[in-house]
């Protein structure tokens, strides 16, 4: 079996545990609250619930990606110990990580021409994305080679759907997605956005759905349609949510319900600190292999 490294940015929304068991190297992006400077450690340096409660006070939130130089810190010592590397960025649709990623590869594959360094865009986010890296891990311990498994990737990660819906409305009009007005129309009436990511990384917005409880079920009605196999989907279901772990519970319970080939429990993380610097809390979001992503 070849031994190489199957690598991703913590924007992969799982938990250092998940990583750790299925042999997934990472590196982590970065954010601030009112000027002070953290690391995107999947709730390392800042647990997940102080980072929100921070968000509700009115801190300000700020990201920033990989950047070469921390590229290649993270993908040398791999190549200079003989080992080759698969990395997937976050979506080049909503951050610019892609091109460091594929920077600091160039210079890479001058130094070490003997090596393999792939760098393949997730086109995904969050625990999507970190859906698909359990994915390739599956099919990694499964004997794949780096060279199908890069385009088992790339021929595959449109089928990863993913779908979201907030609750708070309060972040995107902070973050300009969505005018005032609208924002506070749309938290009267109790209006749930429910968006998409699409076939160029992008999310956008597909529906807007009045109350928790109607959008839980469209969510999940999104599932029976587009998930391989229907109702008789056997894949894995992720969940996420940004502290709103019992909005995202309910979700989980109606997948359940529904879907009783489901390859284990649905799984519910954290959204992250990146993803969630700009979502806000209230944010739930679900993803599950399908159909090819559309427009």
């Amino acid at each position: 079996m070849e031994n190489y490294v199957l690598s991703c940015c913590s924007t992969a929304d799982l938990t250092k545990e998940h990583f750790t068991r299925r042999d997934i190297h990472y590196v982590c992006f970065h954010f601030s609250l009112d000027g002070r400077q953290y690391t995107d450690d999947l709730g390392e340096s800042i647990s997940y619930a102080d980072f929100y409660a921070a968000m509700e006070r009115g801190a300000d939130t700020k990201t920033s990606q990989v950047n070469v130089e921390e590229f290649i810190s993270h993908f040398e010592p791999f190549l200079k110990s003989g080992r080759d590397v698969l990395h997937l960025t976050l979506s080049s649709g909503i951050s610019g990580v892609h091109n460091s990623a594929q920077a600091a590869a160039a210079m890479l594959r001058e130094k070490y021409p003997q090596r393999k360094l792939y760098i393949v865009d997730s086109l995904g986010a969050s625990s999507g994305y970190g859906l698909l890296m359990d994915t390739l891990a599956d099919l990694r311990d499964g004997g794949m080679g780096i060279d199908a498994l890069r385009g088992w990737a790339l021929d595959h990660r449109l089928t990863l759907h993913h779908w979201f819906f907030s609750t708070d409305l309060t972040f995107y009009v902070k973050g300009g997605r969505i005018s005032k007005a609208a924002g506070w129309f749309g938290t009267a009436l109790k209006i749930c956005p429910l968006l998409n990511m699409d076939d160029t990384g992008h999310l956008r917005p597909r529906f807007k759905i009045r109350g928790k409880g109607k959008v839980t079920r469209e969510i999940v009605s999104k599932m029976e349609k587009h998930a391989e196999g229907g109702l008789d989907y056997s894949g894995k279901c992720y969940i996420c949510h940004s502290a709103c772990y019992e909005d995202a519970r309910r979700v989980a319970d109606l997948v359940e319900e529904k879907f009783k080939k489901l390859n284990g429990k649905p799984e519910i993380y954290n959204i992250g600190t990146t993803i969630g610097a700009h979502t806000g809390p209230g944010t739930v979001a679900m993803f599950f292999f399908g159909d090819k992503r559309e427009e």
